[in-house]
């Protein structure tokens, strides 16, 4: 069982140094990277381009190797494969096969994680309905857009029911109410007990989601801490109230003038652009405006829970299979439906029909009870040939003394 006081991720140390051709040190993508991340929290890797979150992620998944320090995933080294199917990952592009469609690819990588059938079609059935495209279950991955594909990556994270999830970029080419979702299901993930960690460029969703932040730069960590505590100014106070009068607000600059000899600034306080739209949609919504957009994503699976674990999930879902299954009829096999013989075929049947019709010379029927042959005895038949050959060869040879 897993020990909740051990972090789930913990680098010390770690660095990465890319090299040419020659073995010479060309980039140096970290550079002594000191990491914890821990059970249940969502956690926050920041950062410009080229600031090593791409390479921290890889180093996590085991597919690139430190150049230096120690890493560790669930306390073990991450190339481990027995800690493979505790991860999930959604990786910023989602490369995933183009000709099929979403139920045959969660059903591809539910095979690989070896669920059993039934397993893998509730947990089909749960996600596509959490990232709102069940009603697009049946179309190609292909013809999705974007933030369609971001969906189903999404799910695709999911299905082998995670303890640690990474999602890079996981917002990318979401409409703002695709990113509310997506956002939404990420805290309620990190509520169930989930381990998350989230690289984005969009700091909003970042200060939206997480608890905790990392931020990187050249390789090197510069800020890491609570968002909460990073976030706040404490050279200011802030006083928010209902819509006061302009004689009870000159009364408080009179009272603050006094006793603090200092100035404040009295504005309207502003809403959020994104919570602006949301209202919008949702009304229409409820007007129920005809759309051809994504549907409205569902509630977190039942199986994403963190009362129990995937693996005592699996066997209970299949107790209770074995229990209510009853015995299947055994199945009727198909009988061969017969074909035309070809022309060749024909051929040769008639061949073997004209030898099976050649008379075979038999012995007159005798009375006497059937005696079981010896294996030196000679067959009837070919007795029967050796006696026309000698009537033939006489006649011969009387035609050759009369010719002389």
């Amino acid at each position: 069982m897993q020990n909740d006081t051990l972090p789930v991720v913990q680098t010390v140390g770690l660095s990465k140094v890319f090299k040419d051709f020659w073995r010479r040190p060309r980039v140096e993508a970290l550079k002594s990277l000191n990491l914890e991340i821990r059970p249940g929290e969502v956690f926050g890797l920041l950062g410009p381009n080229g600031s090593g979150k791409s390479t921290t992620i890889k180093l996590l998944l085991g597919l690139l190797h430190p150049t230096r320090g120690r890493i560790s995933v669930f306390g073990r080294p991450p190339a481990d494969v027995a800690i493979k199917h505790r991860i999930g990952y959604l990786p910023e592009e989602s490369y995933l096969y183009q000709f099929l469609n979403a139920r045959e690819t969660l059903d591809f990588y539910g095979r690989l994680f070896r669920q059993h059938s039934r397993v893998r079609n509730d947990r089909i059935d749960m996600l596509l309905e959490m990232v709102g495209l069940q009603h697009e279950a049946r179309r190609r991955i292909g013809e999705y857009s974007k933030g369609m594909a971001r969906r189903i990556g999404l799910a695709q994270a999911l299905i082998n029911d995670p303890e640690f999830l990474i999602l890079d970029e996981p917002t990318s080419g979401l409409d703002p109410i695709g990113t509310k979702q997506i956002k939404d299901v990420i805290r309620q993930l990190g509520d169930m007990g989930k381990t998350i960690l989230l690289s984005s460029h969009l700091l909003a969703d970042v200060e939206d989601v997480c608890d905790r932040v990392c931020i990187l730069y050249g390789g090197q960590q510069r800020a890491e801490g609570e968002i909460g505590d990073l976030l706040a100014d404490t050279e200011k106070t802030q006083i928010t109230a209902d819509a006061l009068s302009p004689e009870t607000i000159e009364r408080i600059r009179e009272v603050i003038h006094e006793k603090e000899a200092k100035s404040i600034d009295v504005s309207v306080p502003r809403g959020r652009l994104e919570n602006l739209f949301l209202r919008i949609v949702r009304d229409a919504q409820s007007a129920k405006v005809a759309t051809s957009g994504v549907g409205q994503a569902g509630a977190i699976p039942e199986f994403l829970g963190a009362a129990t674990s995937s693996s005592e999930q699996i066997i209970k879902s299949l107790l209770d299979a074995s229990n209510k299954e009853e015995v299947s009829k055994p199945l009727e096999v198909a009988k061969p439906q017969p074909r035309e013989p070809s022309a060749a075929e024909q051929v040769v049947e008639q061949l073997l029909g004209q030898k099976e019709e050649r008379p075979i010379v038999s012995p007159p029927a005798s009375t006497e009870p059937d005696v079981e042959e010896s294996p030196d005895s000679m067959p009837k038949a070919i007795d029967a040939d050796r006696n026309i050959i000698d009537s033939l060869l006489q006649n011969i040879d009387k035609k050759t003394d009369k010719d002389k």
